[in-house]
């Protein structure tokens, strides 16, 4: 599978960088646009919010030398003095297992309060620990996974066919439409937001910043600030907060895949 790029952002500096869902080791997962990203970005610390390896990963690892240079990348920057913190979720739950200790250099915490430099305070966990009970066993997540490998395979067998017949590809294809209403099926059903808000009111914060369900967020909800970091298949998003303290939500994505795409309410493109 080839990897593509997206188009290099402007250098940024940034108090604090949240991201989920890379799926390392997955078919889905777009480590070279993830790795064009850090490179531009600058933080004081980085939030690895869950699903960063995808250790549940049914069939084959696809691992390229992308993959590689993220993980060196994440340790040059504990070398320089940035602090990691990788919080496991639902795909790299193995991790969770050596909490408390270090992986690679990176904190492990299954879940923390980060306190933002305008004062508010944040629930951060990667979010699978408020799915309902059915999506919490582990044969779920494996069963996700390989159905999400063989759908992109198919996807990626398909591609190929139609530039070889007729030298153009859709904009959105049939597999992407089946993995997205896949997902949104899930989240209705399962009430994932409502736990997680119920959660941070429940922990006296301002908010929570999470990832697991892939669909970029950043909102208000009865008070409670409802921070989605996405996921680096299909959105390819990240979170940020300012140096004052405010939450903003990145995308990186080529112009001709952004066209008449609706992004979540406060999301900035970064081209």
């Amino acid at each position: 599978m080839t990897e593509s790029f997206a188009p290099p952002v402007r250098q940024r500096r940034v108090r604090t960088l949240f991201v989920s869902d890379l799926h390392l080791g997955a078919w889905g997962s777009q480590a070279g646009r993830f790795l064009e990203f850090l490179k531009k970005t600058d933080a004081e610390t980085i939030y690895l919010v869950g699903d960063i390896l995808d250790i549940w990963h049914g069939g084959t690892p696809f691992w390229s030398p992308a993959h590689d240079a993220v993980m060196d990348e994440l340790r040059r920057r504990i070398r320089a003095g940035v602090r990691v913190v990788y919080l496991p979720g639902n795909h790299d739950a193995e991790l969770r297992k050596r909490l408390g200790r270090r992986f690679q250099g990176m904190e492990l915490v299954d879940e923390l309060v980060h306190r933002a430099a305008d004062g508010r305070q944040f629930l951060v966990l990667h979010g699978d620990q408020c799915d309902s009970r059915l999506f919490r066993f582990h044969f779920m997540t494996r069963l996700g996974s390989r159905c999400d490998a063989g759908l992109r395979q198919v996807d990626a067998w398909a591609r190929r066919v139609l530039l070889r017949s007729f030298h153009r590809l859709p904009e959105r294809n049939l597999v992407e439409m089946m993995i997205a209403g896949t997902n949104m099926l899930m989240t209705a059903g399962n009430k994932f937001e409502a736990r997680l808000i119920e959660l941070a009111r429940s922990r006296r914060v301002d908010g929570v910043i999470c990832g697991h369900f892939h669909k970029p967020a950043l909102r208000t909800i009865e008070g409670v600030v409802y921070a989605n970091c996405g996921d680096w298949i299909d959105s390819h998003t990240a979170m940020i907060e300012t140096e004052d303290g405010r939450l903003e939500l990145l995308e990186l994505r080529p112009a001709a895949q952004r066209k008449g795409r609706k992004l979540p309410q406060g999301a900035e493109v970064q081209a």
